[in-house]
Order: structure tokens, then C-alpha cells, then sequence
């Protein structure tokens, strides 16, 4: 039929914070055969840009990479409109006293990465030696000055009695910048989108439908997080609640500016211009 094989894989991010975008998609109700793939950012990003994945979340920096080959869902995105609770540097200092120091990556997501990079160099004129490891608090700080940590590493290892200061990337973007971030986007390859057009539009309005139901009640995947992670009811609530899954004019606002910082810094090797998928894309492909 095409070069792309069935069942469609379509991506799934493995930690706790898009779960409220799949609480309520069930990919059997799709008109073509499609499974749930579910792995760990570094490597939905992986699939996408080695063309092995096609519909997918992604870091958004890892979509600024090759932007053009791709368009973005409208309407989904992992943001966060103050503290984002999942991206967090750990450090024995504030972090505007860092300086030349020595901090510790996470290898699993070049946003959170590239945000830090940004924010240390645009807001606070630090130029710190970094050093990728595995996400483990206690080895990451016997090694360096800071760490960061992402996604469930990060809320494991915050309710933890380390002692150690605690920043909210996040909560460091909106301060400095007064608007969002977005670390995850919707990507879908151009080439797939020619061949399987209802096929992308479907996806896109059946993961905004359960989003929008998730959001309306949380119980389910908060239920959902308390078994998987532990944690209170009301820690879930909050965790879910801050995060924002829209992707509106302020969310493309605010990512547009991470993207020209990214470029300014040297971080992307090209100015990122974001394309959203419509019904006119639609349209077009078909004529």
C-alpha cells in the first residue's frame, strides 16, 4: 500500500506527564490499524528524526532540529505556564551563583538540556562545564555542582529529603521571559501526512478529545500515577493541574522565543518556523 507499515505506530511519551492526552484514546477506534508506542523522549525523538516513527510526541527541541520535514498538531503540547514540577535542577547554591561550575546532565531530553544552556547564559552569564549521566541524583552530585533531572526522575527524586535547592526550569522561563514553555510538541512527518492525510487529521482530534475529557476529570489518571509513583491525591492533582496541554498562540510564542535563543546560542544551526497541521493542509494534499 505505501512504504509506511501497518499497524501505524503512533508515539507515546513513557513518563507520567502526557498521560492526560491518552487517558481516553484508544487507537483500535482509528479507520487504519494503529498501536500505542511508548518509550522514553530520547528515543520517540529517535524514531522521528530517523524516520522510523511518524506521528509521535517529541521534545521540542528535537522537532526544531529538522522543522521543515514535519507538521505539528494543533492544540497538544506538554507546557507549562509557571512551574512545570518535572524539570528540575538540583544544586548546593542558588543558581544565579553557579557561575563556571560543574553540572550534570540528564541523557534523556535535549530541551530540558538546551533550556538550562539558555537560561544560564542568557539570563544569568554563566558558561558552566556540563557532563552527561544517567538520571541518578546521588552519583550526578558526588561528580558535579548541579544536577538536572526530567520526568519522573525528577518527581522522585524532589520528594526526597536531599537537601539540596531545587529549581523549577520552568518556573525560571516564565519569571525571566513572562511566558510559557513547551517541552513536548505533536509531530507528524510530511511524507506520511501526503499518504495518510484523514489518517493525521483523526489522530489530532481524537488525542484533543481525550485531552479535553482528562482534564475535566483526573481522577482516573491520577489513580493512575498514585499506583505507578505513590504520592498523595492532592500531590497528582497539582502536578497535573500545572502542566498545560494546549498549544495556542502563547504556547507558539513563547516556544518561538526558546527556538531564537536556541539559534542565537548556536544550540539549532537554523531559525525554526513552525507549521501547524488543518483541514486546508488536508485539502491540499488531496487536489
Amino acid at each position: 500500500m505505501s512504504e509506511f507499515e501497518l499497524p501505524i505506530k503512533i508515539g507515546k511519551i513513557e513518563y507520567t506527564n502526557d498521560w492526560p492526552i491518552y487517558q481516553n484514546f484508544d487507537p483500535a477506534q482509528l479507520s487504519v490499524p494503529a498501536v500505542i508506542h511508548s518509550d522514553l523522549p530520547a528515543n520517540l525523538n529517535r524514531g522521528l528524526l530517523e524516520d522510523r516513527l511518524f506521528v509521535t510526541p517529541v521534545s521540542s527541541f528535537a522537532y526544531g532540529t529538522r522543522s521543515d520535514d514535519f507538521w505539528l498538531l494543533p492544540d497538544l503540547s506538554v507546557s507549562a505556564q509557571n512551574a512545570v514540577g518535572s524539570i528540575l535542577l538540583f544544586s548546593r547554591k542558588p543558581v544565579a551563583e553557579l557561575g563556571s561550575g560543574t553540572i550534570a546532565l540528564t541523557n534523556t531530553s535535549a530541551t530540558s538540556i538546551n533550556l538550562l544552556k539558555i537560561i544560564l547564559d542568557k539570563r544569568y552569564g554563566h558558561q558552566p562545564e556540563y557532563v552527561s549521566m544517567d538520571p541518578q541524583l546521588d552519583e550526578m552530585m558526588e561528580r558535579c555542582d548541579a544536577a538536572l533531572l526530567i520526568g519522573d526522575h525528577a518527581i522522585a527524586a524532589a520528594q526526597r529529603d536531599t537537601g539540596y535547592i531545587i529549581t523549577d526550569l520552568g518556573l525560571e522561563w516564565k519569571e525571566w521571559t513572562g511566558l510559557s514553555m513547551t517541552f513536548a510538541v505533536w509531530a507528524v512527518n510530511k511524507r506520511f501526512a501526503a499518504v495518510y492525510p484523514e489518517l493525521v487529521t483523526e489522530i489530532g482530534e481524537q488525542l484533543r478529545i481525550s485531552k479535553q475529557r482528562s482534564v475535566a476529570d483526573l481522577d482516573p489518571v491520577i489513580h493512575e500515577a498514585r499506583q505507578k509513583m505513590g504520592g498523595s491525591h492532592e500531590y497528582w492533582e497539582h502536578y497535573f493541574r500545572q502542566l498545560w496541554y494546549d498549544f495556542g498562540d502563547k504556547e507558539q510564542q513563547g516556544l518561538a522565543l526558546y527556538f531564537q535563543y536556541a539559534y542565537e546560542l548556536g544550540l539549532l544551526d537554523h531559525k525554526v518556523n513552525m507549521e501547524l497541521w488543518t483541514d486546508n493542509m488536508m485539502t491540499r494534499v488531496n487536489e
